[in-house]
């Protein structure tokens, strides 16, 4: 049996008036993780139809491994780096692709 895929949700609570910014941080995090890095399935970036402070992530690797690669990439490092002051509170769920129908 193959490993399950590992998905990651994030919710971001942000300081006020510093979603915009963060937004662009994101995008660019996401792209760069797609788009460069073989384990990373989807990075979706998702904000709730009520609430200016809050941003979701949803990603999709093929495994922890490439869950730890994605961490050490610089597009990472840089989206930390930029975001760090904006965030107040992170939740974070780690789960398992259990059915794709």
């Amino acid at each position: 049996m193959t490993e399950p895929r590992l998905v990651i949700w994030v919710e971001f609570t942000l300081q006020p008036g510093t979603r915009e910014q963060f937004l662009d941080s994101v995008k660019r995090n996401a792209a760069s993780s797609v788009q460069g890095e073989p384990g990373c399935r989807r990075f979706d970036v998702m904000v709730p139809q009520d609430g200016e402070d809050t941003v979701n992530l949803y990603e999709i690797y093929d495994d922890e491994a490439a869950f730890q690669a994605h961490l050490q990439t610089p597009h990472f490092a840089k989206f930390k780096s930029t975001v760090t002051e904006m965030i107040l509170d992170q939740k974070i769920a780690r789960l398992n692709v259990w059915e794709n129908v």
